[in-house]
Protein backbone atom coordinates (compact mmCIF):
# COMPACT_ATOMS: atom_id res chain seq x y z
CA UNK A 1 0.00 0.00 0.00
CA UNK A 2 2.86 2.34 0.84
CA UNK A 3 4.37 1.69 -2.59
CA UNK A 4 1.04 2.63 -4.21
CA UNK A 5 0.93 5.82 -2.15
CA UNK A 6 4.47 6.68 -3.25
CA UNK A 7 3.51 6.17 -6.91
CA UNK A 8 0.45 8.38 -6.49
CA UNK A 9 2.57 11.04 -4.80
CA UNK A 10 5.06 11.03 -7.68
CA UNK A 11 2.20 11.34 -10.18
CA UNK A 12 0.73 14.26 -8.26
CA UNK A 13 4.12 15.99 -8.18
CA UNK A 14 4.54 15.48 -11.91
CA UNK A 15 1.10 16.92 -12.55
CA UNK A 16 1.82 19.93 -10.38
CA UNK A 17 5.04 20.60 -12.30
CA UNK A 18 3.25 20.19 -15.64
CA UNK A 19 0.46 22.56 -14.60
CA UNK A 20 2.67 25.00 -12.73
CA UNK A 21 3.77 26.98 -15.75
CA UNK A 22 0.29 27.45 -17.17
CA UNK A 23 -0.94 28.34 -13.67
CA UNK A 24 1.42 31.33 -13.71
CA UNK A 25 -0.60 32.82 -16.57
CA UNK A 26 -3.34 35.28 -15.74
CA UNK A 27 -5.55 37.73 -17.58
CA UNK A 28 -4.57 40.32 -14.96
CA UNK A 29 -0.83 39.64 -14.74
CA UNK A 30 0.16 43.24 -15.53
CA UNK A 31 -2.65 44.94 -13.56
CA UNK A 32 -0.18 46.48 -11.10
CA UNK A 33 3.03 46.15 -13.14
CA UNK A 34 1.93 47.89 -16.35
CA UNK A 35 -1.84 48.40 -16.11
CA UNK A 36 -2.33 49.92 -19.57
CA UNK A 37 -0.17 47.42 -21.45
CA UNK A 38 -2.95 45.96 -23.62
CA UNK A 39 -4.04 49.38 -24.86
CA UNK A 40 -0.42 50.37 -25.55
CA UNK A 41 0.19 47.23 -27.59
CA UNK A 42 -3.15 47.54 -29.39
CA UNK A 43 -2.44 51.14 -30.45
CA UNK A 44 0.99 50.18 -31.83
CA UNK A 45 -0.46 47.18 -33.68
CA UNK A 46 -3.28 49.28 -35.09
CA UNK A 47 -0.81 51.79 -36.55
CA UNK A 48 1.14 48.98 -38.19
CA UNK A 49 -2.08 47.39 -39.47
CA UNK A 50 -3.09 50.63 -41.20
CA UNK A 51 0.27 50.66 -43.00
CA UNK A 52 -0.07 47.14 -44.43
CA UNK A 53 -2.54 44.26 -44.13
CA UNK A 54 0.42 41.86 -44.20
CA UNK A 55 0.72 42.75 -40.51
CA UNK A 56 -2.15 40.32 -39.86
CA UNK A 57 -0.94 37.04 -41.39
CA UNK A 58 2.69 37.84 -40.57
CA UNK A 59 2.01 38.29 -36.86
CA UNK A 60 -0.26 35.25 -36.57
CA UNK A 61 2.27 33.04 -38.31
CA UNK A 62 5.06 34.36 -36.11
CA UNK A 63 3.07 33.36 -33.02
CA UNK A 64 2.43 29.85 -34.37
CA UNK A 65 6.04 29.29 -35.36
CA UNK A 66 7.20 30.53 -31.98
CA UNK A 67 4.90 28.33 -29.91
CA UNK A 68 5.52 25.15 -31.91
CA UNK A 69 9.27 25.31 -31.25
CA UNK A 70 10.36 25.33 -27.59
CA UNK A 71 6.99 26.83 -26.60
CA UNK A 72 5.64 30.39 -26.56
CA UNK A 73 8.83 32.10 -25.44
CA UNK A 74 9.67 34.56 -28.24
CA UNK A 75 12.66 32.44 -29.26
CA UNK A 76 11.68 32.92 -32.93
CA UNK A 77 12.42 36.64 -32.58
CA UNK A 78 16.05 36.14 -31.65
CA UNK A 79 18.71 37.08 -34.20
CA UNK A 80 21.54 34.75 -35.11
CA UNK A 81 25.07 35.51 -33.94
CA UNK A 82 28.51 34.45 -35.09
CA UNK A 83 28.30 31.54 -32.65
CA UNK A 84 24.65 30.58 -32.96
CA UNK A 85 22.21 30.07 -35.83
CA UNK A 86 18.84 31.05 -34.36
CA UNK A 87 15.36 29.66 -35.09
CA UNK A 88 14.42 32.46 -37.46
CA UNK A 89 17.19 31.39 -39.87
CA UNK A 90 15.99 27.79 -40.18
CA UNK A 91 14.72 27.11 -43.75
CA UNK A 92 11.15 26.66 -42.45
CA UNK A 93 11.25 30.16 -40.95
CA UNK A 94 12.91 32.11 -43.76
CA UNK A 95 9.49 32.89 -45.24
CA UNK A 96 8.28 34.59 -42.05
CA UNK A 97 7.39 38.09 -43.19
CA UNK A 98 9.36 40.98 -41.72
CA UNK A 99 6.14 42.82 -40.91
CA UNK A 100 5.44 40.35 -38.12
CA UNK A 101 8.78 41.02 -36.47
CA UNK A 102 8.31 44.76 -36.96
CA UNK A 103 4.91 44.63 -35.28
CA UNK A 104 6.42 43.15 -32.11
CA UNK A 105 9.40 45.53 -32.19
CA UNK A 106 7.11 48.56 -32.41
CA UNK A 107 4.80 47.32 -29.68
CA UNK A 108 7.76 46.55 -27.40
CA UNK A 109 9.17 50.03 -28.03
CA UNK A 110 5.81 51.62 -27.20
CA UNK A 111 5.52 49.63 -23.96
CA UNK A 112 9.08 50.41 -22.87
CA UNK A 113 8.53 54.11 -23.57
CA UNK A 114 6.33 54.12 -20.45
CA UNK A 115 8.67 54.32 -17.41
CA UNK A 116 6.41 52.15 -15.24
CA UNK A 117 6.45 49.38 -17.88
CA UNK A 118 10.06 49.50 -19.07
CA UNK A 119 11.63 46.03 -19.14
CA UNK A 120 8.62 44.60 -17.27
CA UNK A 121 6.68 43.08 -20.19
CA UNK A 122 8.05 40.05 -22.01
CA UNK A 123 8.41 39.82 -25.77
CA UNK A 124 6.46 36.54 -25.59
CA UNK A 125 3.48 38.33 -24.03
CA UNK A 126 3.71 41.19 -26.51
CA UNK A 127 3.59 38.71 -29.40
CA UNK A 128 0.58 37.02 -27.77
CA UNK A 129 -1.29 40.32 -27.41
CA UNK A 130 -0.34 41.48 -30.91
CA UNK A 131 -1.65 38.21 -32.37
CA UNK A 132 -5.01 38.69 -30.65
CA UNK A 133 -5.13 42.30 -31.87
CA UNK A 134 -4.43 41.57 -35.55
CA UNK A 135 -7.07 38.83 -35.54
CA UNK A 136 -9.61 41.28 -34.14
CA UNK A 137 -8.58 44.07 -36.54
CA UNK A 138 -9.17 41.70 -39.47
CA UNK A 139 -12.72 41.00 -38.32
CA UNK A 140 -12.02 37.95 -36.22
CA UNK A 141 -12.96 37.41 -32.57
CA UNK A 142 -11.62 39.64 -29.81
CA UNK A 143 -10.67 37.49 -26.84
CA UNK A 144 -9.02 37.88 -23.45
CA UNK A 145 -5.39 36.77 -23.41
CA UNK A 146 -3.53 35.04 -20.62
CA UNK A 147 -0.27 36.79 -19.73
CA UNK A 148 2.77 36.18 -17.56
CA UNK A 149 5.21 34.44 -19.93
CA UNK A 150 8.95 34.91 -19.70
CA UNK A 151 11.24 35.00 -22.73
CA UNK A 152 13.30 31.94 -23.56
CA UNK A 153 17.05 31.75 -23.02
CA UNK A 154 17.77 29.66 -26.11
CA UNK A 155 17.07 29.92 -29.82
CA UNK A 156 18.63 27.31 -32.08
CA UNK A 157 17.78 26.61 -35.70
CA UNK A 158 18.35 22.89 -35.09
CA UNK A 159 15.39 22.86 -32.66
CA UNK A 160 13.00 23.69 -35.51
CA UNK A 161 13.55 20.37 -37.30
CA UNK A 162 10.31 18.37 -37.42
CA UNK A 163 8.40 20.81 -35.21
CA UNK A 164 6.35 22.72 -37.81
CA UNK A 165 3.47 21.45 -39.98
CA UNK A 166 4.34 21.00 -43.64
CA UNK A 167 2.11 21.74 -46.69
CA UNK A 168 2.10 18.06 -47.73
CA UNK A 169 1.04 16.63 -44.38
CA UNK A 170 -1.84 14.16 -44.16
CA UNK A 171 -4.31 14.08 -41.27
CA UNK A 172 -2.32 11.60 -39.20
CA UNK A 173 0.80 13.74 -39.44
CA UNK A 174 -1.12 16.89 -38.54
CA UNK A 175 -2.82 15.24 -35.57
CA UNK A 176 0.45 13.81 -34.30
CA UNK A 177 2.27 17.15 -34.44
CA UNK A 178 -0.55 19.09 -32.80
CA UNK A 179 -1.05 16.38 -30.16
CA UNK A 180 2.61 16.78 -29.19
CA UNK A 181 1.64 20.33 -28.20
CA UNK A 182 -1.42 19.22 -26.24
CA UNK A 183 -3.86 20.11 -29.02
CA UNK A 184 -6.74 17.99 -30.28
CA UNK A 185 -7.84 17.35 -33.86
CA UNK A 186 -10.61 19.92 -33.44
CA UNK A 187 -8.05 22.44 -32.15
CA UNK A 188 -5.88 21.74 -35.19
CA UNK A 189 -8.76 22.25 -37.63
CA UNK A 190 -9.83 25.48 -35.93
CA UNK A 191 -6.27 26.84 -35.93
CA UNK A 192 -5.90 25.93 -39.60
CA UNK A 193 -8.68 28.45 -40.17
CA UNK A 194 -6.09 31.19 -39.68
CA UNK A 195 -5.15 30.43 -43.29
CA UNK A 196 -8.17 32.56 -44.15
CA UNK A 197 -5.80 35.55 -43.99
CA UNK A 198 -2.61 33.73 -44.95
CA UNK A 199 -0.44 33.83 -48.03
CA UNK A 200 2.02 31.38 -49.53
CA UNK A 201 4.88 31.28 -51.98
CA UNK A 202 4.21 29.22 -55.08
CA UNK A 203 6.88 26.60 -54.36
CA UNK A 204 4.89 25.41 -51.32
CA UNK A 205 2.10 23.98 -53.49
CA UNK A 206 3.27 23.87 -57.12
CA UNK A 207 3.59 20.08 -56.92
CA UNK A 208 -0.23 20.02 -56.78
CA UNK A 209 -0.61 21.83 -60.09
CA UNK A 210 2.40 20.61 -62.09
CA UNK A 211 3.90 17.43 -60.68
CA UNK A 212 1.11 15.44 -59.09
CA UNK A 213 1.05 11.69 -59.67
CA UNK A 214 -2.00 11.71 -61.92
CA UNK A 215 -2.66 11.68 -65.67
CA UNK A 216 -3.25 15.44 -65.74
CA UNK A 217 -0.34 16.12 -63.34
CA UNK A 218 -2.85 18.10 -61.25
CA UNK A 219 -4.07 16.99 -57.83
CA UNK A 220 -7.59 15.64 -58.51
CA UNK A 221 -8.83 17.01 -55.16
CA UNK A 222 -8.23 20.55 -56.48
CA UNK A 223 -11.17 22.43 -57.95
CA UNK A 224 -10.43 22.56 -61.72
CA UNK A 225 -11.14 26.25 -62.09
CA UNK A 226 -9.05 27.02 -58.99
CA UNK A 227 -6.19 24.91 -60.36
CA UNK A 228 -6.29 26.96 -63.58
CA UNK A 229 -6.20 30.17 -61.55
CA UNK A 230 -3.22 28.93 -59.57
CA UNK A 231 -1.34 28.08 -62.76
CA UNK A 232 -1.89 31.60 -64.07
CA UNK A 233 -0.64 33.15 -60.83
CA UNK A 234 2.21 30.68 -60.44
CA UNK A 235 3.65 29.77 -63.85
CA UNK A 236 6.34 27.09 -63.88
CA UNK A 237 9.33 29.42 -63.58
CA UNK A 238 7.69 32.02 -61.38
CA UNK A 239 9.78 34.41 -59.29
CA UNK A 240 10.24 32.56 -55.96
CA UNK A 241 9.37 35.77 -54.10
CA UNK A 242 5.82 35.78 -55.52
CA UNK A 243 3.18 34.94 -52.91
CA UNK A 244 -0.55 34.46 -53.30
CA UNK A 245 -3.52 34.57 -50.92
CA UNK A 246 -4.50 31.28 -49.30
CA UNK A 247 -8.14 32.35 -49.25
CA UNK A 248 -9.09 33.34 -52.83
CA UNK A 249 -12.51 34.70 -51.82
CA UNK A 250 -12.08 37.03 -48.78
CA UNK A 251 -8.32 37.21 -48.20
CA UNK A 252 -8.51 40.31 -45.98
CA UNK A 253 -11.16 39.07 -43.59
CA UNK A 254 -10.69 36.71 -40.66
CA UNK A 255 -13.84 34.70 -41.39
CA UNK A 256 -14.94 31.13 -42.01
CA UNK A 257 -14.51 31.34 -45.80
CA UNK A 258 -11.45 29.06 -45.51
CA UNK A 259 -13.74 26.16 -44.57
CA UNK A 260 -16.27 27.01 -47.27
CA UNK A 261 -13.40 26.96 -49.77
CA UNK A 262 -12.35 23.49 -48.60
CA UNK A 263 -15.87 22.26 -49.39
CA UNK A 264 -15.34 23.46 -52.96
CA UNK A 265 -11.89 21.88 -53.41
CA UNK A 266 -10.16 25.22 -52.96
CA UNK A 267 -7.70 24.44 -50.19
CA UNK A 268 -4.27 25.65 -51.24
CA UNK A 269 -2.11 23.07 -49.46
CA UNK A 270 -2.58 19.31 -49.36
CA UNK A 271 -2.69 19.77 -45.57
CA UNK A 272 -5.64 22.15 -46.02
CA UNK A 273 -7.73 20.09 -48.43
CA UNK A 274 -7.18 16.86 -46.50
CA UNK A 275 -9.25 18.33 -43.66
CA UNK A 276 -12.32 18.08 -45.89
CA UNK A 277 -11.34 14.92 -47.77
CA UNK A 278 -10.69 12.79 -44.69
CA UNK A 279 -13.98 11.58 -43.14
CA UNK A 280 -12.51 11.95 -39.64
CA UNK A 281 -12.08 15.72 -39.96
CA UNK A 282 -14.80 16.59 -42.48
CA UNK A 283 -17.60 17.05 -39.88
CA UNK A 284 -15.65 19.81 -38.12
CA UNK A 285 -14.94 21.55 -41.45
CA UNK A 286 -18.63 21.43 -42.30
CA UNK A 287 -19.58 22.75 -38.85
CA UNK A 288 -17.15 25.67 -39.08
CA UNK A 289 -18.22 26.43 -42.66
CA UNK A 290 -21.88 26.62 -41.68
CA UNK A 291 -21.47 28.71 -38.54
CA UNK A 292 -18.84 31.40 -38.05
CA UNK A 293 -19.62 31.66 -34.33
CA UNK A 294 -18.82 27.98 -33.90
CA UNK A 295 -15.52 28.50 -35.73
CA UNK A 296 -14.64 31.58 -33.66
CA UNK A 297 -15.42 29.86 -30.36
CA UNK A 298 -13.29 26.85 -31.24
CA UNK A 299 -10.49 29.05 -32.58
CA UNK A 300 -10.33 31.11 -29.38
CA UNK A 301 -10.25 27.96 -27.26
CA UNK A 302 -7.49 26.44 -29.41
CA UNK A 303 -5.25 29.51 -29.62
CA UNK A 304 -5.58 29.99 -25.86
CA UNK A 305 -4.40 26.41 -25.34
CA UNK A 306 -1.57 26.96 -27.83
CA UNK A 307 -0.49 30.03 -25.86
CA UNK A 308 0.16 27.83 -22.81
CA UNK A 309 2.64 25.55 -24.58
CA UNK A 310 6.15 25.42 -23.15
CA UNK A 311 5.98 28.76 -21.39
CA UNK A 312 8.97 29.88 -19.35
CA UNK A 313 9.15 31.24 -15.83
CA UNK A 314 11.65 33.23 -13.77
CA UNK A 315 13.83 30.12 -13.35
CA UNK A 316 14.24 29.26 -17.03
CA UNK A 317 13.49 32.56 -18.71
CA UNK A 318 13.84 36.33 -18.44
CA UNK A 319 12.34 39.53 -19.83
CA UNK A 320 14.40 40.77 -22.76
CA UNK A 321 15.04 44.46 -23.20
CA UNK A 322 15.63 43.74 -26.90
CA UNK A 323 13.48 40.95 -28.34
CA UNK A 324 16.20 39.95 -30.80
CA UNK A 325 18.96 39.51 -28.23
CA UNK A 326 19.18 36.92 -25.44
Amino acid sequence: MSQLNNVLLVLLLLLSVANGTSAQLSRHHYAKICPNVENIVRDAVKKKFHETFVTVPATIRLFFHDCFVRGCDASVLVASTANNKAEKDHPDNLSLAGDGFDTVIRAKSAVDAVPLCRNKVSCADILTMATRDVISLAGGPYYEVELGRYDGLKSRASDVNGKLPQPGFNLNQLNSLFASNGLTQTDMIALSGAHTVGFSHCNKFNNRIYNFKSHSRVDPTLNEFYATQLKSMCPRNVDPRIAIDMDPTTPRAFDNAYFKNLQKGMGLFTSDQVLFMDPRSKPAVDAFASNSNTFHANFVSAITKLGRVGIKNAQNGNIRSDCSII
